[in-house]
């Protein structure tokens, strides 16, 4: 895809043609590409692939080539070419390619942050950048600099050699931890690593719904969790989600109960029941809703992509 001209974006080049170099190594083609590293994933589509609904773990997802949008909550972010979306929290989301061709293919690459090797790298740096404003979104989009492009040409080529992989994976971790923390969006970042900021307390509100998602939890318990008011809670949830507690909560259960049917066979009523909905109607609607067609078909739909796309 031809970019303008500006000199203060890193060319796209040399990593994207190591991650096509990969890919081919692979046998080619389109997909979800996986690697030996935890949570380091390729991607390549030649037309634009339905929306996913998933959810994301705190990641950096970086566009080689072509454009991506997402949908969190109410919130769509735009991305596109050595761009790169930064998701400090776990979220649930729908993203999907924008344009892509055989000509002209969606590329990227997606590397999930972990927070504690975050947390250890800024705990040793001698001048950690202040965190910004409590509130802002856990999910925003920046450009890739020339350092943190580097680092991930570091993945890309410890992806092509797994033995190395195993032995230098956590020490690139530290360095995409490092980058991304003395970056032009380490104000940002270093609220997930900090002890006691309001999305480190959001943090285990989330923690407490994913462990009891096929329940009801009052908006109260989930405040006690984040130490904070139930009216601050909610407020600094849905600043930060684009979501409220029970909408967050709805769409752990709708893609637990997907899971249920594409992995473990349940029907439509048993995953109804197993993710806490007393009525499999009402759960056809809402997961209609939220994934564009009915359950059933969803499951069909969503086995063939997974068919097309797992290498």
């Amino acid at each position: 895809m031809a970019q303008k001209s500006d000199p203060a974006r890193v060319s796209p080049a040399p990593l994207l043609a190591a991650v096509e170099d990969f890919i081919e190594s692979r046998g080619g083609g389109q997909g979800h590409f996986s690697t030996t590293m935890d949570g380091v994933h390729i991607m390549r589509a030649f037309q634009e692939v339905m929306p996913i609904r998933r959810m994301y773990k705190p990641s950096l997802c970086v566009v080689l080539n072509g454009a991506k949008e997402i949908l969190f909550g109410d919130t769509t972010l735009h991305y596109g070419v050595m761009e790169c979306l930064i998701v400090s929290l776990e979220l649930p989301a729908k993203g999907w390619m924008v344009g892509a061709t055989h000509e002209d293919p969606f590329t990227g690459i997606n590397i999930e942050i972990d927070v504690s090797v975050l947390r250890e790298v800024l705990q040793q740096l001698p001048a950690p950048q202040r965190p910004g404003p409590l509130s802002d979104s856990c999910a925003f989009v920046g450009q890739v600099d020339a350092p943190l492009a580097d680092c991930m040409m570091r993945f890309v080529r410890l992806a092509q050699a797994p033995d190395a992989a195993a032995m230098l994976y956590p020490s690139a971790m530290r360095e995409l931890c490092y980058w991304l923390l003395t970056g032009p969006y380490g104000h940002k970042i270093a609220k997930l690593a900090l002890p006691e900021t309001h999305t480190e307390r959001i943090a285990r509100a989330i923690c407490l719904l994913r462990e009891n998602f096929n329940r009801t939890l009052r908006v109260e318990e989930l405040a006690e969790a984040a130490r904070m008011s139930a009216s601050s809670f909610h407020h600094h949830f849905k600043a930060m989600t684009s979501m409220t507690p029970v909408q967050y909560q709805k769409q752990l259960r709708l893609l637990e109960a997907r899971r249920l049917m594409v992995s473990e066979a349940a029907n439509v009523s048993e995953a109804a029941y197993q993710v806490g909905y007393e009525s499999a109607s009402q759960f056809s609607r809402e997961y209609s809703r939220a994934f564009g067609s009915a359950p059933k078909r969803d499951v069909m739909n969503y086995k063939a992509l997974m068919a097309v796309g797992q290498r």
